[in-house]
């Protein structure tokens, strides 16, 4: 298992390149009109800057890159509670720092306009129904966490298979919540543009969705006994 400085430093890099290329490319969208990225460019660039960054990290820190996966990993006793506590610091840092950069190296009227990539609460949808939606679509995520990286059978689709939930994920909830379905990347952007409505629907809803699955594929879906998966570079 690599030194906690080496897994801290791989969480920073990965989630510092999803919340990056994450709100970077809903300034772009909304910036350039005509730029034809539109949801579909939107819920890509996701999918596949965390298929990428879960890869490269993975088998240094576990590549979770998102406090509710780490919290989900916590309670199914997968990280202990000083990791866990230093991977969420690292990730709110990092997306901090993204953040920052977005706001300092693209066009200042794009970045007004769009809020540093802030998630945005759709008008028609209540808090109710936004904290409802965070958990299922975080539920999904975690969910393909667990069965493509955690468990003794999951398939070797690297990261693939976790970053690709973005894609639907996006499709669906990405005007209604933003679809953020990782606090990190509602935090950062929210802290550089000052903007917290509704803030505490993208900690609820995904933390939430993440206990839920990571304790159905815990205690419910995974394999039991002596193959059950316990690899270094998820219980750190």
């Amino acid at each position: 298992m690599p030194p906690l400085g080496r897994r801290l430093v791989a969480e920073a890099l990965g989630t510092f390149g999803l919340v990056f290329i994450g709100a970077a490319v809903v300034v772009v969208n909304g910036g350039f009109p005509n730029s034809g990225i539109g949801l579909l460019g939107i819920a890509l660039a996701h999918a596949v800057v965390l298929s990428v960054m879960v890869s490269a990290t993975m088998t240094i820190s576990g590549g979770h890159l998102n406090p509710a996966v780490t919290i989900g990993l916590l309670a199914a006793r997968r990280i202990n509670i000083g990791s866990a506590a230093a991977y969420i610091v690292a990730q709110l840092v990092a997306a901090c720092i993204a953040a920052y950069l977005v706001q300092l190296l693209l066009p200042s009227d794009a970045v007004r306009t769009s809020m540093v990539g802030v998630p945005v609460i759709a008008s028609s949808v209540s808090l109710g129904q936004a904290i409802g939606l965070e958990l299922v679509l975080t539920f999904f995520l975690v969910s393909a966490v667990f069965g493509t990286a955690v468990s003794a059978d999951a398939p070797r689709v690297a990261g693939f298979g976790i970053g690709l939930v973005l894609l639907f994920d996006i499709l669906v909830g990405g005007p209604l919540t933003g679809a953020a379905m990782n606090p990190a990347r509602a935090f950062g952007p929210a802290l550089v543009s000052g903007q917290w409505v509704g803030h505490l629907v993208y900690w609820i809803g995904p933390l939430a969705g993440g206990l839920v699955a990571a304790l159905l594929w815990e205690y419910v879906l995974l394999p039991r006994g002596p193959h059950r998966r316990r690899t270094s570079d998820l219980k750190a």
